[in-house]
């Protein structure tokens, strides 16, 4: 009998949404977008967003309330997503996160940065699935736990503007997925 509890260590438990926008199918990305609420990790709780946009003229911009968060993401996660969001030289900016709607029609992220005022939006969503990445997996020294909403149509405004890009169609397994995605129960562990 397979035991109730998975043997690794947790290191962080929360949610990792995502939008990932391409002008040509996926063949070349132009937008990235990592929105992290983390309920628990090593230094605590707190939101980030890890932006890499044609809005920001191809520039990496992070926002977080709680920047040791944010730092720890960048060792210990965004390193292994995407080494862009990990460069530890990056300022950070002090936001305020918010929240609206859900899974069943729409769902959006704020985030209010000094001037900066930027909307992540989820829409038109496919059925629900649950990823399981245990350690090892992809050759990762760390694995996840996530239940995905994948969305057909997403869009990323900063200051009145919006990305011309589009999230396109991906298969993660069996299921149908997409490059925007809100990943929600996700935990990240490492072998004991």
């Amino acid at each position: 009998m397979t035991p109730p509890v998975d043997p690794n260590q947790v290191l962080m438990t929360g949610e990792n949404s995502f939008i990932r926008l391409s002008s040509d199918g996926g063949k070349t990305m132009t937008d990235r977008l990592s929105h992290w609420r983390v309920l628990w990790c090593p230094d605590g709780a707190g939101h980030a967003l890890f932006v890499h946009s044609t809005l920001l003229d191809g520039q990496v911009r992070i926002y977080s309330d709680n920047p040791p968060v944010a730092r720890w993401l960048q060792k210990t996660i965004e390193t292994l997503l995407y080494p862009a969001f990990a460069d530890e030289k990056l300022p950070i900016a002090a936001a305020k996160f918010t929240r609206a709607g859900d899974a069943r029609s729409t769902a959006s992220e704020e985030v209010v940065a000094g001037n900066d005022r930027i909307r992540l939006t989820w829409r038109d969503f496919v059925e629900p699935f649950v990823l399981t990445m245990p350690p090892g997996f992809m050759n990762r020294p760390i694995g996840v736990f996530s239940t995905f909403f994948p969305a057909r149509a997403a869009q990323v405004e900063m200051n009145g503007r919006a990305a011309k890009s589009q999230p396109w169609p991906e298969t993660r397994g069996d299921r149908q997925s997409s490059s925007a995605c809100l990943a929600w129960s996700e935990t990240w562990v490492k072998p004991k």
